[in-house]
């Protein structure tokens, strides 16, 4: 027999879950698959329960999968929140002890009451088994979120071997215990990875633990007022309130995702052109002000078309990276490496800064270039150009600045295929406004 009152939950958590299944398909987070089959693991709970009804063991089979589904897409959803979790094998170990406990002790509690004594050694398990995992890996790995775990499934393993086997209530309570357990860890899980002031975060955390709350409310309001009637819509609503939430998520994740991209480059995830200028231009404001230096870098790669020719435009792409990684480990947190170019770079180098300490650094980063590139059995040794130009004795403003370091690099740049050497290329003045005599600078060959 079905009960069809379900069919309007189950309606309801399928349509969550497609919407969230179309979120998550273009999300960025490792996460949104796991959140997805959790989400399919709580419309199985719902499709089970419509078939409590059914004749015989097939309810007990209905209340077996129902409950698992959704102690399952608990473990699931808690965790995903963890950041370390496809780092460390013992959280992975973790995750596979969880789900395979509580899923024992449900088909015990459910299926077959006459194995009641086994319970007590799974309901031990439960709290023994992740106590374990930690203490054997507390010294190679250590997190909050691991204690919160461990110290949630003792309590729990405890308050089951206490209230189990109370007659005629100990069933209910070791199943409401667990589920309480499990969507409780959610809430503290969500609250320790999403702490920010987003709707998305605040709804999600709020759902979850008003679901961990049904777990506890259900049975007092039935003892305590056994008389009152409350609608099962009612204690469905905080999952709605997490699929909103969860979803919210994913999209405020896409939104940052899609900010962060319109400001970096995607290959190298160095600043673009656009958050370049923004930062060249506050950073001639502020040296304005303070009467200070403000230098700026231009690198020009040699021989990079060369590389995409013979080698592709993977082996181009791993030369762009690997040249980022080499010139933002150069240069300190509060300069500005950007890639303003197919194979250009742009260094903005703040106070303290002199056209000495600029020419310091463009000739470190031409020897940083000097080691060969390898790719699989290739090797091929990248040169560069080097332009600088320095504010205030080189140009007034960002755009002046730019043509100076431009027209400096160029100038490096022909003169190395005149000497056959790179060139960080003289001061060449370009000012939007008259200035003091421009100073000479120096002038070197690698």
């Amino acid at each position: 027999m079905v009960d069809w009152s379900k069919l309007p939950d189950l309606g309801a958590v399928g349509l969550l879950t497609v919407a969230f299944a179309s979120v998550a398909r273009r999300a960025q987070k490792s996460a949104s698959a796991v959140w997805l089959t959790g989400w399919l693991l709580v419309a199985l709970h719902f499709a089970a329960f419509a078939f409590l009804g059914a004749p015989g063991n097939w309810a007990n089979l209905a209340s077996f999968i129902g409950l698992a589904a959704l102690a399952c897409a608990g473990v699931l959803f808690m965790w995903a929140a963890v950041s370390y979790r496809q780092e460390q094998h013992s959280s992975r170990l973790i995750l596979t002890v969880l789900l395979t406990t509580y899923t024992l002790y449900f088909a015990l509690i459910v299926i077959d009451p006459v194995a009641s004594w086994a319970l007590t050694p799974v309901a031990a398990l439960i709290g023994a088994l992740p106590l374990a995992i930690l203490l054997f890996t507390m010294r190679q790995f250590n997190h909050p979120l691991r204690w919160t775990v461990v110290g949630l499934n003792v309590a729990l393993a405890i308050f089951l071997l206490i209230f189990q086997h109370r007659p005629g209530v100990g069933s209910m309570l070791a199943l409401d215990a667990v589920l309480f357990i499990v969507y409780f860890g959610c809430a503290i899980h969500f609250w320790y990875t999403y702490r920010r002031a987003t709707a998305g975060a605040f709804i999600t955390i709020a759902g979850f633990f008003a679901w961990a709350a049904v777990f506890i409310a259900g049975p007092c309001i039935a003892y305590y007022f056994p008389n009152l009637q409350i609608e099962s819509e009612v204690w469905n609503l905080p999952k709605y309130v997490v699929a909103v939430g969860m979803i919210m998520l994913l999209l405020e994740d896409q939104l940052e995702h899609n900010k962060y991209l319109a400001l970096h480059d995607e290959l190298t995830s160095l600043p673009n052109r656009r958050l370049f200028q923004d930062r060249l231009v506050s950073a001639i404001e502020r040296a304005r002000r303070t009467g200070t230096h403000v230098a700026l870098l231009l690198i020009d790669l040699d021989n990079f078309k060369q590389v995409n020719d013979t080698a592709g435009h993977h082996a181009g792409d791993e030369l762009l990276k690997h040249v980022s990684n080499l010139f933002t480990g150069r240069v300190r947190k509060s300069d500005t490496v950007a890639r303003t170019g197919g194979d250009e770079f742009s260094v903005i180098l703040e106070e303290p800064m002199t056209r000495a300490d600029a020419m310091r650094v463009g000739r470190t980063l031409m020897q940083l270039l000097e080691e060969p590139f390898t790719f699989g059995e290739r090797s091929v040794r990248v040169g560069a150009s080097v332009g600088i130009a320095v504010f205030p004795d080189d140009a007034a403003d960002a755009e002046s600045l730019q043509i100076a370091a431009d027209l400096r690099m160029y100038a490096g740049k022909n003169a190395a295929k005149e000497n056959g050497a790179e060139n960080i290329a003289k001061p060449f003045p370009v000012k939007s406004a008259p200035v003091p005599r421009p100073k000479q600078g120096l002038q070197t060959a690698e």
